[in-house]
């Protein structure tokens, strides 16, 4: 084992020395100290920049350019590169302090984890049982061990790490079934059972309407989903007057106040503008801002008269919350699809390389849509005030006054009397 740490430490500090010494990499770093400027030490930046960063036409990771682009690397070195690679950061709770690392409940994924600390204990000092911790860790031989700690928060700040894990969820839904199969499983059976409920409820595997409409009508389905009657929503399905593009004040990607702002859903936005409600097969619900303007621009005579083209399909692209899935979903609805986004780019693109350019992170990784996920989340769940009864039924508790009627604060999309208020 202490032969192993001595490994693990020194690949470490190499890769702490080739971000700042390779000449393709260096002044990417340089460039990315200047955007964290003084608000990250310089060990932080570094271990964040080495574990999140990813360079060149196919995203590569550094540890995977570390070992492109150093000569005669042992065997054990280029097996702990590739394993640093898949490093896993979020929040755990301390469960217990080991002789040589934690005992650590992972919030997010909600599995228990024993690490091992690669640096003296010591070091740790002032971290306790009860207590959460900002960390990264890594498995390299059926071991974990422990990377860095890069932030702890009192056992009275468990609201806070709850809302931390919540926003790590939104960001990265593929944290809540990483390194846990049985979470993934789970997820999957939910996703599959629930795509046939909803083409049985729709006729297709996706709808769309107005945002005026759309909390309503995913409450409709979630409903019917949960094993109640199958209602007419046809009063529920509005186009706005004009399929267009615009900013919507109420967007924010700032997650500070997601569960206030979760109390409102799409109704609460003063704009009216169209959503798609999409049921992917493999991938879950999606409640999709524009989607019917998406799919006008390549249905349009002159795609140049729908308000604001060019932003939208740029926003399609480049919003790291719209699945490959989508993109190629509406590609094989309009042969024209290809076609007209080069000419709006002005490029060459097919559509691999498209998605290549635009959506990598789903190519690369089964990214199940948040919505599906968070509802699936103990974390979530207990960020909003739900305890468990003895029939697992939850009860809500929070101040603002709830209708019947209203959107359930759970974001399940069912009415709240049908979901937590049921408990009330």
């Amino acid at each position: 084992m202490h032969e192993e740490l001595k490994e693990i430490n020194e690949v470490v500090k190499n890769l702490a020395s080739f971000i700042q010494q390779n000449e393709t990499v260096k002044p990417d770093f340089e460039e990315y100290l200047k955007t964290v400027g003084t608000s990250m030490n310089i060990q932080a930046a570094c271990f964040n920049y080495i574990f999140e960063r990813r360079l060149g036409e196919k995203h590569k990771s550094i540890p995977e350019l570390y070992v492109e682009n150093t000569k005669k690397l042992s065997a054990s070195d280029k097996k702990i590169a590739e394993a640093l690679s898949h490093s896993l950061s979020t929040i755990f709770e301390v469960k217990k302090i080991l002789k040589n690392g934690f005992e650590l409940y992972n919030v997010i994924n909600e599995r228990l984890y024993d690490v091992t600390s690669l640096v003296k204990m010591t070091s740790f000092r002032g971290v306790g049982g009860g207590q959460y911790v900002i960390a990264r860790i890594f498995e390299y031989k059926k071991v974990y061990y422990l990377l860095e700690i890069s932030g702890v928060l009192s056992a009275s700040r468990k609201d806070d790490a709850l809302r931390f894990a919540v926003a790590k969820i939104i960001e990265n839904p593929e944290l809540v079934y990483q390194d846990n199969p049985e979470k993934l499983k789970e997820l999957e059976k939910d996703i599959k059972k629930i795509h046939k409920k909803f083409v049985e409820y729709f006729g297709s595997d996706e709808v769309i309407t107005t945002n005026k409409y759309a909390d309503d009508l995913i409450g409709m389905f979630n409903d019917f989903a949960e094993g109640g009657e199958k209602t007419d929503y046809s009063d529920k399905v509005h186009l706005p007057e004009e399929l267009k593009f615009f900013n919507v004040s109420e967007f924010n990607n700032s997650y500070e106040n997601f569960l206030e702002n979760s109390l409102g859903g799409f109704s609460s936005h003063n704009e009216e503008y169209d959503v798609g409600v999409l049921f992917d097969e493999e991938l879950g619900m999606y409640a999709i801002p524009f989607y019917g303007t998406f799919n006008k621009i390549f249905e349009a005579k002159d795609y140049t008269k729908v308000l604001n083209y060019d932003k939208c399909i740029n926003y399609f692209l480049s919003n790291d919350k719209f699945s490959a899935n989508l993109i190629k979903k509406v590609a094989e609805k309009h042969d024209n699809f290809m076609k007209t986004v080069n000419e709006v780019l002005g490029t060459k693109y097919t559509l691999d390389e498209l998605l290549e350019k635009f959506k990598s992170r789903y190519l690369e990784n089964k990214i199940i849509s948040s919505t599906t996920v968070l509802y699936r989340s103990k974390a979530f769940s207990n960020t909003l005030g739900l305890i468990e009864e003895e029939e697992n039924k939850p009860k809500i508790e929070i101040d603002r006054k709830i209708g019947r009627n209203d959107p359930c604060p759970c974001g399940s999309g069912k009415k709240y009397k049908k979901c937590c208020g049921a408990a009330v």
